[in-house]
């Protein structure tokens, strides 16, 4: 525990720290945890870290993360034409590699960079909110979304009776993920009160409750994964905590999702 909590202080210090400063160096953390949760990704899955389909990969998670906007560079591609084209590509891995790349080992490579490269690319689009601001913005998500992990946690141990999905994660209860939907949409009402120009409490309502439900299924998401290849963790990068996909299995879920359905104010 001492460890885990060490761990989370530092590593939280540094994220938030980069967060507020926004621009180049909070681009180059999100670019970095991005290739690194592909690489535990690929590590889970069994296949060659560095091997042709994930150095792909790899170059694909890249084209996700290009700051465009900050290279005051506007994009030739849209997100639909883009993911097309890198579908073609890992498609086509089994065809040039006559058939030695299966073609499912490809299509979960391909599912890995949507998963990975969209989540944290939405993560770097809520920074930059064209409304200035993305502090603000990712703050809000970022603490619903923690606090529905820590809402889940201590009510599921105190009053959790009822499991949730034991199949996939065996110690979740029915009263702790309620829990943590309750203490996020709490989180987010007390957004809309100290900033009612910026979110109204509807929206914010509604923030907190997306946050919650997807962010405890995107965890849940993880925790399959996990079960299905035998492991506990996605990584060690951080002690006491796991991988990068350990601790941002909600966000980049999250993040996504909310601009998708255009739940943030400056929609």
């Amino acid at each position: 525990m001492k460890q885990r909590l060490i761990t989370g202080i530092v590593a939280g210090a540094v994220f938030l720290g980069l967060c507020f400063w926004g621009g180049w160096p909070y681009q180059l953390l999100l670019t970095a945890m991005a290739l690194i949760g592909y690489y535990e990704f690929v590590k889970m899955t069994g296949t060659r870290a560095f091997g042709g389909t994930a150095m792909l990969g790899y170059l694909s998670i890249m084209c996700f993360m290009i700051p465009w906007d900050l290279m005051g560079a506007r994009e030739w591609l849209s997100w639909e034409q883009g993911i097309w084209l890198l579908l073609l590509l890992f498609l086509l891995v089994t065809v040039f590699s006559k058939n030695k790349q299966d073609i499912k080992i490809t299509a979960l490579m391909f599912t890995g960079i949507v998963y990975i490269g969209m989540g944290f690319s939405y993560m770097a689009i809520a920074r930059g909110a064209s409304d200035g601001h993305g502090v603000i913005w990712t703050f809000l998500l970022l603490c619903c979304i923690w606090g529905s992990d820590a809402g889940a946690y201590f009510v599921g141990r105190s009053f959790g009776r009822n499991k949730l999905w034991p199949a996939i994660s065996p110690n979740k209860t029915v009263e702790g993920a309620l829990g943590g939907v309750l203490i996020s949409i709490l989180i987010a009402a007390c957004f809309a009160l100290f900033i009612p120009d910026l979110l109204t409490i509807g929206r914010a309502l509604l923030i907190g409750l997306s946050c919650a439900v997807l962010g405890q299924l995107g965890d849940l998401v993880q925790s399959a994964y996990k079960r299905v290849y035998g492991i506990k963790d996605s990584g060690s990068l951080l002690p006491g905590h796991g991988g990068i996909l350990d601790r941002c299995d909600s966000w980049i879920i999250v993040f996504p999702f909310v601009h998708i359905v255009m739940l943030m104010p400056y929609y």
